[in-house]
């Protein structure tokens, strides 16, 4: 399993607190940099084998075709991507054109993630998330007319303002397009954030916890009713397409993570942690600086 940081957005959403920079002047920079690091930990990318990938942010879709040629040259340089590999990138909507995905068909990619999070427009502008509802649903029907039916929509729930009738409208689109993974997660209120910072102030509000679990609730009965499996707490799939690389994690799989702010464990004990800090990446010569923690294990008898 290996795992790509690629810490570029366009614009900040108000509620991440992920690692990530909203200038793309480095990203060249980063892309060779990312390259060198494949190449150093080549060993590590070998004993946790290309049988999963996923590009994640950030925004992946930043990033262009070429670009993503390029690490996917360099992983088959140092590993072969397995048979039947499931390689995933993350996309925002309104990254996804005819284009993009004309390119994208050339790379190894046969999984997208995508970061809906709500199809109310109020709710997508408070967020400062780029995209409307109708570039959601164009960005859909794009994706499947090229050819990409393994489809991951994301989905928020708890939001400031959020109503159940919203979140009742919000899942019952996302279920009616037939996508077969669904995740769907509640808000997090980050220290640090723009959106937490607002709370302080009190222009916005916490959802109460008896509504965020009633739109939980709502969430797990429509699925199932939708024929989704609920496989992971926010998680839900029809049958026979749950996300291969996340359940990797579930079962302690090792993964390697690449590039700034990812994190690697050995299936064992030890997880490494690639410090997220973008210029000190990129001066790294393919060895980054890291955190290493040995997690320690308790034995019941």
């Amino acid at each position: 399993m290996i795992y790509l940081h690629i810490p570029f957005c366009k614009s900040r959403c108000l509620y991440c607190d992920f690692f990530s920079s909203t200038s793309s002047v480095l990203m060249n920079a980063f892309i060779d940099a990312l390259q060198k690091e494949i190449e150093v930990r080549g060993d590590e990318i070998r004993r946790a084998r290309a049988n999963t990938i996923y590009i994640g942010g950030g925004t992946p879709s930043q990033m262009n075709i070429a670009q993503i040629k390029r690490i996917f040259d360099t992983i088959r340089a140092v590993t072969p991507i397995e048979d039947g590999a499931e390689i995933t990138i993350e996309c925002n909507p309104d990254d996804v054109t005819e284009d993009f995905l004309s390119g994208l068909l050339t790379t190894p990619v046969n999984r997208v993630s995508m970061g809906v999070q709500t199809m109310d427009d109020a709710l997508l502008h408070l967020l400062r998330r780029r995209h409307s509802a109708e570039q959601a649903r164009g960005a859909v029907a794009m994706l499947r007319k090229a050819g990409y039916h393994n489809l991951s929509l994301d989905l928020m729930y708890g939001l400031p303002g959020q109503s159940m009738e919203m979140w009742h409208k919000d899942v019952d689109e996302l279920l009616s397009m037939g996508v077969p993974h669904l995740s769907a997660y509640s808000l997090q209120w980050e220290e640090g954030t723009p959106l937490y910072k607002m709370l302080e102030r009190g222009e916005v509000a916490e959802a109460p916890e008896e509504l965020s679990l009633e739109m939980y609730r709502y969430l797990v009965e429509a699925t199932f009713k939708a024929g989704l499996e609920h496989y992971e707490i926010s998680n839900f799939a029809i049958p026979g397409m749950r996300a291969r690389h996340n359940s990797g994690y579930w079962r302690n799989e090792p993964y390697v993570g690449l590039g700034p702010g990812a994190h690697s464990y050995d299936g064992k004990r030890r997880r490494i942690s690639n410090v997220p800090d973008l210029k000190a990446y990129i001066h790294s010569n393919g060895t980054p600086m890291q955190e290493v923690e040995d997690l320690k294990i308790d034995i019941i008898i």
